[in-house]
C-alpha cells in the first residue's frame, strides 16, 4: 500500500477512503489511533489515506477532483497539511 493522501482529520481521511472505495480502488486509514496518543491535543501529520500501489496514480487524480468539488475553505492550513 502506498500513501495518496494526508487528511487534516478522522473525518475527512474516512470520506476520502470511502469516496475512493466507491470508485472501485481498495482504500484504507493509518494512524487512526495515533490521534489519541496526543491527549486533547490535536495530532496533525498522523493520518494516511493508503492504496495499493496499482491504484495511487488514479486514486490522486480522483482525490484532485474531488478536492475541487469541496465547498470548504482550507486555504489556512499550511500546504504541508493538507
Amino acid at each position: 500500500m502506498i500513501t495518496v493522501y494526508h487528511p487534516l482529520n478522522s473525518i475527512e481521511a474516512h470520506s476520502v477512503k470511502i469516496f475512493l472505495i466507491g470508485e472501485g480502488i481498495e482504500a484504507r486509514v493509518t494512524g487512526d489511533y495515533l490521534q489519541g496518543a496526543m491527549g486533547e491535543l490535536p495530532a496533525l501529520g498522523t493520518l494516511q489515506v493508503q492504496v495499493p500501489e496499482t491504484d495511487a496514480r488514479r486514486a490522486r487524480e480522483l482525490i484532485g477532483k474531488w478536492e475541487q468539488t469541496r465547498d470548504d475553505d482550507d486555504s489556512w492550513i499550511p500546504p504541508e497539511l493538507r
